[in-house]
């Protein structure tokens, strides 16, 4: 089969593997051009440096860690080489000492005292400086007082030798003991996924350790390379964008001991704000994925990177789970790991589901109330009844009414500036004066206020909106009859306290 399916809950369909057995003569994929990337799967860049011209010279300053960044067959040569050189350098030394001396000649004469006893060749030289340099004591060749040079030599070989042994050996450690060799049992999922997570359009991806050992003070983070061009018409070849993956809550910090799932929320702020599934096939991007720790056997920093192409961005799967409550531990399924299944997920993007719901949804009143432009529409004040803040009086009526709040249909009728000409113009003169209606006049003369304008600025019922119409019956005069019960009897109970 070309395709397995499997059953996963109620509403997900498994769409993974390819087999070769395939019973439908389906033609041959088109092989699509394989693009350059930035970062290899296993985490090598693909970046080369040249024309550096008389930059080469940095590289022989910093000797030690230009051997150590060399491959491992580079290392051995020049750590091969190194001490053949320097012991065929010694071993002619001591040989030349003996010719010059005349001790060649004159070794087997009993009476005579060599520089270096039983050196009657240069190999018999190379083995003396060999038992010197690794202080292997045979006993048979060694130096006699009657050669300054000889001991002048002597202690120029052990110090040129701890230097060399110092040198190659720490490099060799050093290239022996680099985490890079660790970043191999931290483990990337071969895809990486867009479905929906907690109601919102979200980017994953896995990550997984392979080792008992774990990673002290993990941490993750993403960058997102896509070329562009600004707006000053500067062309940029590798844009970097950062990708949020928990920065800001802390979710980046990782306790890496089990599988875990990398998320980054696309949102306004995130560079796939308008990415859809339509869109991803004409994208160009890659993702590169950087997870840093510190070793805990070693102590050591390492760092494990990979990427993610556009081709390798499954739109509308997500992961497989990988772990299973067993007896008296939990066990990691690591055949599972790349495995993905499909999900039901919108093929738009998040720019377009925001605009289509904007688009769709109408204008609630509660916000048109909010907006703070006057409106005399009852519906407005409709909502206002249902709002559960009470709206205070003002402190002079306070103290006449004795009330903290005033009722909720008095002030649907007193809300906007057309209606509390209507609803206050029958009201004792007192709350009128209270009251904002309009022709107020805030002109104070000799530091009294001045008399207040008591006329309603229309009288005729015809002028009122058509739910103050329906309210008042269509009828001309005062409005108190036709009013509910409840607040008629409030408007009775305000007029007797005010009078008193």
């Amino acid at each position: 089969m070309s395709a397995l399916r499997k059953k996963f809950g109620d509403d997900y369909q498994v769409v993974t593997t390819s087999s070769s057995g395939s019973g439908f003569n389906q033609p041959p994929p088109e092989k699509k051009k394989k693009r350059q990337r930035f970062v290899d799967k296993n985490g090598r860049c693909n970046v080369q440096h040249g024309n550096l011209g008389g930059e080469t010279s940095r590289y022989l300053s910093d000797l030690f860690t230009t051997l150590v960044d060399l491959k491992w067959r580079w290392n051995l040569f020049i750590f091969i080489l190194t001490y053949t050189v320097a012991w065929l350098f010694m071993a002619s030394m001591w040989w030349l000492i003996a010719y010059i001396r005349g001790d060649l000649n004159k070794a087997h004469n009993d009476k005579y005292t060599p520089c270096v006893a039983n050196v009657y060749n240069f190999p018999s030289a190379f083995l003396f400086f060999i038992e010197t340099e690794a202080t292997i004591g045979y006993g048979y060749r060694y130096i006699t007082d009657k050669c300054p040079e000889g001991i002048i030599l002597f202690l120029f070989q052990s110090i040129l030798g701890s230097i060399v042994d110092a040198f190659l050996i720490g490099c060799m450690f050093i290239k022996m003991s680099q985490p890079k060799k660790r970043a191999e049992t931290l483990m990337f999922s071969e895809h990486a996924a867009i479905s929906m997570r907690d109601g919102k359009l979200t980017l994953m991806f896995r990550v997984g350790n392979l080792r008992n050992s774990h990673m002290v003070s993990a941490q993750i983070r993403c960058k997102l390379l896509k070329s562009r061009q600004t707006p000053e018409g500067e062309f940029l070849p590798l844009d970097q964008l950062e990708l949020d993956v928990g920065f800001s809550t802390g979710a980046d910090q990782l306790f890496l001991v089990s599988p875990l799932t990398i998320c980054h929320v696309i949102d306004t702020k995130s560079p796939f704000y308008d990415l859809s599934q339509r869109s991803m096939q004409t994208e160009q991007f890659e993702i590169v994925v950087i997870l840093e720790g510190i070793v805990e056997t070693t102590g050591m920093t390492c760092q494990a990177r990979t990427s993610y192409t556009e081709d390798e961005v499954l739109w509308g799967h997500r992961f497989f789970p990988v772990i299973s409550l067993e007896e008296g531990f939990f066990k990691v399924d690591y055949s599972q790991f790349h495995a993905t299944f499909e999900v039901p997920t919108p093929p738009y993007s998040v720019k377009e589901q925001e605009e289509a719901l904007l688009l769709s949804s109408p204008l609630m009143a509660p916000s048109l109330c909010n907006s703070g432009e006057k409106n005399s529409s009852l519906d407005c004040l409709e909502t206002l009844e249902d709002n559960d803040s009470t709206t205070k009086l003002p402190t002079k009526l306070q103290k006449i009414t004795g009330r903290d709040g005033l009722p909720k249909k008095l002030l649907r009728m007193s809300s906007t500036t057309s209606e509390m000409t209507y609803s206050f113009g029958d009201l004792p003169m007192k709350l009128q004066r209270i009251s904002s209606v309009p022709g107020v006049s805030d002109d104070k003369h000799g530091g009294k206020a001045s008399k207040i304008s008591t006329e309603p600025i229309s009288k005729s019922v015809a002028d009122l909106p058509p739910k103050l119409q329906r309210l008042a019956g269509g009828g001309a005069g005062r409005m108190d009859g036709h009013l509910p019960p409840k607040l008629r009897k409030m408007n009775s109970d305000l007029t007797l306290k005010l009078k008193e």
